[in-house]
């Protein structure tokens, strides 16, 4: 098209081909935007390193929107200043700070947005960043939630909106390995595993293994899990995809689903319909044993339940969902709760010192039923816990405890192969785990 023909256009226009031609000049200028190498097919891993600044996210100019503004292909940059909150510190006096007026706050906070009243929240050691343009006014404010997620609040059409953006993270992969010498928690703090990431590995192998009582030396643990990082740097871990437990010789295994729940390489959950133990106890002062000598009257009978010793008040759980029969006080039992599961299953909790559940009451798994404490005939304060199988006492600390929630059908066959796949990373990363105990895998979108 002649130059001559160019300058009648429409402005619209002009301003559209404008655009269009600054977008070739870059691309042509900076080639690695298109770089070919960004995605590696052979490895399906990001090449995270091969982004540039200008990797823009694509921009549609049609008929409906044809006086696109320059600003919204390439937004003004901004001069950030950061505050953190001190202690006794308002909103109003950090706007002080910041050399912002009371009428910008007074306008911002009388928006009814959740984001922007969340900032009536805050406490000592949040960070704010305000963001001001080249003629040194305020543009936005960000509030970082967490490593993930920042709250960006800005001014549009002479109202305040906030929105929560995701903050670009580098996950990578990290394995770890070690064998119990003293005891799980050493062994695993050891292997690089983070309080958080030692109680969930426990909770996961928590239905088969009594981690205070089964635990041996020489049992053996491997965990396969998440990292995350921003600008090289770690910014907290993700889930843990699986994990193998060997005790006592037999070994347990745990994947993660795309549901967030864990099954074993069968499909089968990890979580039982009831708890091992529905305490969490110091030591055992009385097993399962059908031929005890009473402690009190000297006289032979049968024990059939566990004595769980703990300090009085510690919360006693619901072992599974069900009904509470019986929430009672005899001289005996002392103060207890009789809780059916089914028609096949029933749980007793004996000598409490507080019961906080009445009966017809329905409870769910883990909710507190009482606390632990020393009522009727006893010698110390302990938990007496009773589990019954179609009428029978079993021992509840061996007594084979039935699955919930397992996958079944096509779901299960196409979860068994996925975890066939997993466990072969982790037997493959064991085998190549280096001297620190952490092998980094790979990076992943």
């Amino acid at each position: 098209m002649p130059t001559s023909h160019l300058l009648t256009l429409p402005r619209k226009h002009k301003v559209s081909i404008s655009i269009i031609g600054t977008c070739l000049a870059a691309l042509l200028w900076f080639p690695d935007i298109i770089d070919s190498k960004l995605f590696d097919d052979s490895t399906r891993t990001y090449k995270l390193e091969s982004l540039t600044p200008l990797s823009l996210a694509p921009t549609v100019i049609s008929s409906s929107n044809p006086t696109l503004a320059l600003s919204d292909v390439f937004p003004p940059k901004l001069e950030w200043q950061t505050h953190t909150i001190a202690s006794g510190e308002s909103l109003a006096i950090v706007f002080e700070k910041m050399n912002l007026s009371p009428a910008l706050l007074h306008r911002m906070m009388a928006e009814k947005d959740k984001g922007i009243q969340s900032l009536t929240s805050l406490r000592p050691g949040d960070r704010l960043k305000f963001g001001f343009n080249e003629q040194k006014e305020w543009v936005e404010l960000a509030y970082p939630q967490n490593a993930l997620e920042t709250l960006v609040i800005n001014e549009k059409d002479q109202r305040f909106q906030s929105r929560i953006e995701k903050n670009i993270v580098d996950t990578q992969l990290k394995y770890t390995q070690a064998t119990i010498s003293s005891s799980f928690w050493n062994a695993a703090d050891k292997a690089g595993l983070t309080a958080n990431q030692i109680i969930q590995v426990a909770e996961l192998f928590g239905w088969d293994i009594d981690f205070a009582l089964d635990i041996r030396k020489g049992d053996h643990f491997s965990v396969l899990f998440e990292e995350h990082y921003q600008e090289g740097k770690p910014v907290g871990r993700g889930d843990i995809l699986a994990a193998k437990f060997t005790n006592f010789g037999e070994t347990f295994t745990a994947i993660r689903h795309e549901n967030s729940k864990y099954y074993n390489e069968k499909g089968n959950a990890m979580r039982k319909a009831f708890l091992r133990s529905p305490v969490n106890f110091r030591y055992v002062s009385s097993n399962f044993n059908p031929r005890r000598l009473h402690p009190v009257t000297g006289q032979l009978k049968a024990h059939r339940g566990t004595d769980y010793v703990a300090p009085v008040g510690t919360p006693i759980w619901a072992a599974g969902d069900g009904i509470v029969t019986e929430s009672k006080y005899n001289k005996f039992n002392g103060h207890y709760v009789f809780i059916k599961h089914s028609n096949k299953y029933i749980t007793k909790y004996l000598h409490l010192s507080k019961r906080k559940v009445k009966t017809g009451q329905r409870i769910r798994q883990g909710q507190v039923i009482g606390l632990l404490g020393g009522s009727g005939r006893v010698t110390g304060p302990h938990l007496h816990y009773e589990f019954l199988v179609n009428g029978v006492h079993k021992n509840p600390r061996t007594v084979k405890l039935p699955q919930a929630d397992s996958l079944s059908g096509a779901p299960k066959l196409a979860f068994q192969a996925f975890a066939k796949e997993q466990l072969a990373q982790i037997d493959l990363f064991g085998r190549l785990v280096d001297q620190n105990g952490f092998l980094v895998i790979e990076h992943y979108p």
